[in-house]
């Protein structure tokens, strides 16, 4: 059984987490400049029994399409043509971001290391992923 990389796509830097081998745990990875993104993941792969991508959707309260979600779908069109016998999943995004920002205020952190949106896309993405786990057992 392969990891799972859980990735919070954004358009400036993405956030990525990772699986235990048992695929239980997400922690979280990194976040990456997005237009390094794809040699990221090159390595990754090439390193790590990757088994799944799980891509956060992004969409509205009411369901409906953001701003972002051409951009991720053209980055899981990538993903497919490039991985292609890699799965890609999708699980909603909503409120991530909202709820990573209350764990880190959680965390104790100082405020300035709070403030880090690099960290906040990371603890998305973990979100993601472990959701994702959440659902699938």
């Amino acid at each position: 059984m392969g990891k799972v990389l859980g990735i919070d796509y954004g358009t400036k830097r993405t956030g990525l987490a990772i699986t235990d081998a048992t695929q239980l745990i997400a922690s979280g990875l990194t976040t990456v400049l997005t237009h390094n993104l794809d040699d990221f993941i090159s390595n990754l792969v090439a390193k790590d029994d990757i088994s799944s991508f799980v891509v956060g959707k992004p969409v509205n309260l009411d369901g409906s399409s953001t701003d972002s979600t051409s951009h991720v779908n053209g980055f899981i069109k990538r993903l497919k043509q490039k991985y292609p016998t890699i799965s890609v999943h999708q699980i909603d995004e909503r409120f991530t971001s909202k709820i990573a920002k209350q764990s880190i205020l959680a965390s104790g952190m100082k405020k300035q290391e709070r403030q880090n949106k690099a960290l906040v896309d990371k603890v998305s993405a973990t979100i993601i992923l472990q959701n994702y786990l959440d659902y699938r057992s």
